[in-house]
């Protein structure tokens, strides 16, 4: 799902940007991280303000032209990096008082409409995917992985209930040719007869791009190394697209912030890992004008945590939590 859309050739929409702006609070200064800069929406409008500096990150080797002219434009106030955000504690910060670290895990339309890319079923010819900084592609995905692997991957990943089918035929229709776009979106239509409002292949290719681009390790880890550079009352913000994000970021940040109750027979026992204050349990959502602009934003959460203390080693609890999900990623090893 893609987090902007380009209203015409220059503009931009970075989804739910007013209710972001008003919890950073870029007004008063300091310095921010956008973990994927895209196409700029909420560096440059951090930007706006005299008194805030951004350190942007994106792993897509094309946004480096997007960087250079923020650069340009803002000097001694902008820095970029081409890493994947799990990296960002290899990021010196050290100097620098981080007030807010944020997550925009949709794409932006310029990378859904890329044919390089090939993020899209209504791409042409050989499978990608890849955004950056791979070790493999959607090609060696469907055309290399046996069976039982490609149904793991649908299934979790893409929470396709026909996963079973669909990797079965594919495994068959690949002994006659590899497979590329078209022919794994006649697969898929094959065995999905039945369209409903969301295109047929819409949760299989959500699954090989989070498999590709390994989107479970990078987030349970972005989140995870972000918290351990974030000073006390930083902010971590984090907006994602569907489900399989918002699960991990909700477990993270409400684990992080609560006391845990064993059983209702016994009281709560005192969670000493309470690295944050949340606001509110619930997500933000898009106003309805906002949708009514651009229609993808609807499915767009927003959950923010403040940091309060210091803690090592906290991370144990999420990956013992999304282990599973961790050890189908981990299949690309046989790649």
């Amino acid at each position: 799902m893609n987090a902007t859309i380009l209203l015409n050739n220059e503009e931009h929409y970075p989804v739910l940007l007013d209710e972001i702006l008003s919890i950073i609070s870029p007004q008063n200064g300091g310095t921010f991280i956008d973990c994927t800069l895209g196409q700029g929406g909420y560096t440059n409008a951090i930007l706006k303000f005299n008194e805030a500096n951004v350190i942007a990150i994106d792993r897509d080797p094309d946004i480096k032209l997007i960087a250079q002219k923020i650069k340009l434009q803002n000097k001694n106030r902008f820095l970029f990096f081409n890493k994947k955000f799990s990296d960002i504690d290899k990021i010196q910060t050290k100097n620098y008082n981080i007030k807010a670290i944020i997550f925009d895990l949709g794409y932006s339309y310029t990378q859904i409409k890329d044919p390089k890319k090939g993020l899209s079923f209504e791409s042409k010819g050989k499978l990608n995917m890849k955004l950056g900084l791979n070790s493999f592609s959607a090609d060696e995905v469907i055309n290399k992985l046996d069976q039982k692997d490609l149904e793991l991957i649908f299934k979790y990943f893409g929470e396709e209930k026909d996963s079973k089918l669909i990797s079965k035929k594919i495994v068959e229709h690949r002994l006659k040719s590899n497979l590329n776009t078209e022919k794994l979106v006649n697969i898929i239509n094959s065995v999905k007869k039945k369209r409903g409002k969301t295109h047929n292949a819409t949760k299989i290719f959500q699954a090989i791009r989070i498999f590709v681009n390994k989107e479970i390790s990078e987030l349970i880890y972005g989140l995870i190394n972000s918290t351990k550079i974030l000073g006390i009352n930083g902010i971590i913000l984090a907006v994602s697209f569907h489900s399989l994000e918002d699960r991990i970021i909700k477990y993270f940040l409400k684990s992080l912030s609560e006391d845990k109750k064993i059983s209702r027979y016994f009281p709560e026992e005192k969670n000493h890992n309470k690295l944050f204050k949340l606001i509110s349990k619930k997500p933000i959502f898009p106003s309805r004008k906002e949708i009514s602009i651009n229609k993808p934003s609807r499915s767009a959460k927003l959950r923010y945590g403040i940091k309060k203390k210091n803690i090592i080693n906290f991370e144990k609890d999420i990956l013992n939590k999304f282990s599973k999900l961790l050890e189908i990623e981990n299949l690309s090893s046989k790649l």
